[in-house]
Order: C-alpha cells, then structure tokens, then sequence
C-alpha cells in the first residue's frame, strides 16, 4: 500500500469537500478495472478513484457516463502527487476533467471555480498534517503524465466487453472484406470479395503523409484504399477556430461563405481523383465513398464500428486522425489481367475560396480585385443590369408558389481570365409558398407549364440561373436570388474562385520484373 495513504488514513482527513467522498459499499461498474481498490467517490455519474493491482501507488479516475474510450484516465504516479494536485487545484473536479482540455481551458476552470471556505480548510488540514505543497505546474504534470501511459494495459472483467451491461462495448470486428460495390458499412450483392495485394506504399502529397496499405483484385475491376493522416494539433486547431463540438457542427449554424472556407480548411478532408496505370493501360474510376477517423482522445468523440475496424486492420495509429477514401476501378478489359505494373497518379480537385464582395447599380460601373493566388488585378465592367422574370410552373403534385423575380447581371472581365471565378447574390431566394387547393368550381385551374430554363440552387440558399450566354465576346451573366418582388434594393454580390492547390503526385505500386 502506498506510503502516503497509510498516512493519510491515520491522519482521519475527509476529502469530502474538495470531491472526493469515502463510501462504506465499494459498488463496481462495468468499467471498473480488474484489481481495483476504489478510495473514494466524487458524488456524482458514478465517478470514482482507484489504485489498480500492478500498477503501484499511481491513482486514476473512473468515470461511467463518458465516452468508451474515456472511462478511466490516470490522475497521478502516487498518491502525494494526488494530494498536491487537490492544493494546487482545489478540487478533484479539475483533475477529473482535464484530459478533455486545453490549458487555457482548464487554467479558466480553476479560476471560475476558487475553493471555498470549507475546502481551503480541508487544504489547510492536508498541507499541515502530511506536510505537503501544492503541485507547481498541475496542467503539465497532468498531460504530461497521461500522454506517456498506455491505457491499453488495463484490463476489465467480463461485464465491460458484454453489450447488455455496456451498450458503447466495442462489437466483434467481422471478417475484412471488400467488394467492387460495396463501401465501409455493408455490401448486398452476388459478387465474392476481393483479393487483397498488400502493398503498404508510404508518400508525403498535400501537406500530408499518406499509406495505400493495399489494393483489391476483384471480378468487375480493382479498389483502392488511400489514407490520409492527419496531425492531432491540425484537428484541434480546426475545432477552435470554428467552435465546432457536436452542438455546433450543423451546416444551418454558418454562412455560405464560412461553410466554403471550413471546406478548404478541413484538415480531415480533400478532394482529389485518382487516375490508374495498369499493364500501360489507363484506368478510371468509376465510385468511391469515403470516412473520416477522429483521434481516438478528442473529447466527446465515440468512434464508429466500421472506423476501428479499419485502424484495426490497417494498423494506423489512431492517436492521429485518418480520412480513408476507397476508389473503384473497373478492368480496361473484359477479363480480369494479371498486374505486372500498376502505378498512380493523384489530381486535386479545385477548392471553392469565397472572395470578396461588391455592388453595381447601373451599365457602366466597375469593379476591381485581386486572384488570390496568382495576385492578377482584374476589373469587371457591368454591360446589363436588368429584372427579369421566369414563367410558373405549377403542376398537381406540386402545389407550391414559387418567386419568379431576379435580377440578371451581364459583364465582362478585364483581362480574360482563364480561372473559374463564379458570382452570387449574397441574400437568399424567397421560399416557395404552399398553394391551399380550392374547391370552387369556377376558380381557375393550374395549368402544367414549362419553363425552358435551368435552376440551380434553391429556394434555401442564393440560386445562379443559367440561360445561355451573351452574344457579346467575352461576356458573362450572373443572376441574383429568386423573390415574389422586383428587387428595389442594390444588390450585394459575392465571388467565389476554384482554385487547385497543389501538383498532381505519381507512385509506382508495383513492378513486377
């Protein structure tokens, strides 16, 4: 028994009020580890505090209601260490939680939560009989202790691993099988599963490291899978910026323009498609799908069946956070080829950057700005600015009203630009309006129309309507947002650009001699 606590329990101190509750009926939860000595509780979600068989005097937390990977966390090698930490802090409350903080947040914890007169006796008590001082750095004593501990070593009773007693118990991973169409969470089908040619190839593209550990010979063509690693430090810095947690990640909580830059941003995330070489023949791809695997320590993150199995069976590090895309690609010819040489090549697909915003009022006016890569200064010259409308279609199925005002912009640009600059309105289309049938006989009848016009976009957000092009050379027409009204106000435009940030990337997979 550590030292410290036999002199603890001789001393007759009570931690109750700095969190830490003694109880006479030590009451075990599934995830109470094998060989724990449990000394006290915090009061609250069946939070408690133990020594573990072989681990010595090192005392962790255990705590039911958090996430599968989170029920236990170590809180200190010993229990002095234990005790000072309760100085420095104030409460066990601190202790508890801090893995799930940074130390901004945690410092802010403390001083949002001073000890009250009743624990800074207790404090008092503890620092006089045990001749104790506080912890001097407790955040990094904390991460510093948790980071080198593998909580893998512990090991759980039956209870843990069984569903009825632990709805999160981690499910039996099934046999690994991939199919030409099938994806991560299932297949229905005839065809068999493919072969797996294992190839752990390792490359550096995009800012990442990436690994296609393997690739799949199946009837109807091959499939790829390609992982992207993704530092921890990234991920958190995303979140942050963007205060994302899981009550705030819903795309109604932004703006178009913010949800465009999260995209760009996303360090989990790039869009990219992959082009195959196989025996000197081309290969396309034909589907793919994709999912996205959060470090197993980030806060309030349960990780799904499917992305364990994965990390399993690729054995990827899942203290970082990992995208795995699988691609598709059917055979060039009818039957399927013995691969004698397979090599890649990897093309970024444009990102959307918004750009800035402008108005017009009349023909004639213009406007000028910058690329936001290669720096050119263009202007862009109003030639039209003019209402217009669409016709209604209203149909039985449908009885909606929809806005058929807008407003249509032609311009040009000067110079030409080869790049993919896209204009919007920045307010959004009036919502269409739900028709209450009549049963007056001599109403007027909705009558099936068409319109001979292509909408893109809808009624929730900016639409861009294309009618055909101008017979002016080198102009262009934007158009505004659908209204019931002719728009009197100017309209504010916004710009977005397409833009390819980085180089294609080639890898040879195999040469067969």
């Amino acid at each position: 028994m550590d030292k410290t606590f036999q002199k603890f329990l001789r001393s007759g101190i009570d931690l109750s009020p700095v969190g830490v509750e003694r109880h006479e009926d030590n009451i075990r939860y599934f995830c109470t580890p094998k060989g724990a000595s449990t000394f006290g509780w915090a009061g609250v979600d069946g939070i408690h505090f133990c020594f573990i068989r072989g681990f010595g005097g090192m005392v962790f937390a255990v705590s039911p209601m958090n996430s599968t990977s989170n029920h236990i966390h170590l809180l200190a090698k010993n229990f002095e260490n234990f005790l000072r930490l309760l100085l420095s802090c104030g409460d066990v409350a601190a202790l508890e939680q801090a893995w799930m903080w940074d130390e901004v947040q945690f410092n802010a914890f403390l001083q949002e939560n001073p000890p009250t007169p009743e624990q800074q006796e207790c404090l008092s008590e503890i620092a006089k009989k045990l001749h104790l001082r506080p912890m001097e750095h407790p955040w990094a004593y904390l991460k510093e202790l948790q980071a080198s501990f593998d909580l893998s070593q512990i090991k759980y009773t039956e209870d843990y691993y069984d569903v009825e007693m632990n709805s999160a118990a981690k499910p039996a991973a099934p046999e690994w099988k991939v199919y030409f169409d099938g994806n991560f969470w299932g297949y229905s089908g005839r065809d068999h599963a493919g072969t797996e040619i294992q190839l752990n190839k390792h490359f550096s593209w995009a800012g990442h490291h990436w690994i296609i550990p393997s690739v799949y010979s199946c009837s109807k063509g091959l499939v790829i899978d390609f992982c992207m690693r993704t530092e921890i430090e990234d991920i958190r810095r995303f979140r942050n910026k963007w205060n994302l947690d899981p009550h705030n990640d819903s795309c109604e909580h932004f703006t178009p323009e913010q949800l465009l830059l999260m995209e760009s941003e996303n360090p989990l995330d790039l869009d990219f498609r992959p082009q195959l070489k196989l025996n000197g023949k081309t290969m396309q791809p034909s589907h793919g799908c994709s999912m996205t695997c959060e470090p197993r320590f980030t806060a309030g993150m349960i990780p799904e069946s499917e992305e364990r199995w994965a990390l399993e069976h690729y054995e990827l590090d899942s203290s970082y956070g990992w995208m795995i895309r699988r691609w598709s690609f059917p055979w060039a010819s009818k039957r399927r080829p013995l691969i004698k040489s397979l090599s890649l090549t990897i093309s970024p697909l444009p990102c959307r950057v918004p750009g800035p915003h402008f108005t017009v009022r009349a023909p004639g006016d213009f406007f000028t700005f910058s690329h936001p890569v290669d720096k050119t200064e263009y202007t862009l010259t109003v030639q039209k600015l003019e209402p217009q409308t669409i016709s209604q279609n209203i149909s039985d199925h449908d009885l909606r009203l929809y806005p058929t005002h807008f407003t249509a912009m032609s311009y040009t640009l000067s110079p030409t630009s080869e790049s993919i600059i896209h204009i919007y309105d920045c307010a959004e289309s009036d919502k269409p309006v739900k028709i209450t049938p009549t049963a007056d006989p001599f109403a007027p009848e909705a009558k099936d129309g068409v319109a001979c016009i292509g909408i893109i976009g809808g009624a929730d957000g900016p639409t861009y309507i294309m009618i055909g092009g101008s017979q002016q050379e080198n102009c262009q027409t934007a158009y505004s947002s659908l209204h019931f009204k002719p728009v009197e106000d100017d309209i504010e435009w916004r710009m977005e650009f397409s833009i390819s940030q980085f180089d294609d990337k080639q890898i040879e997979l195999i040469n067969t001699p």
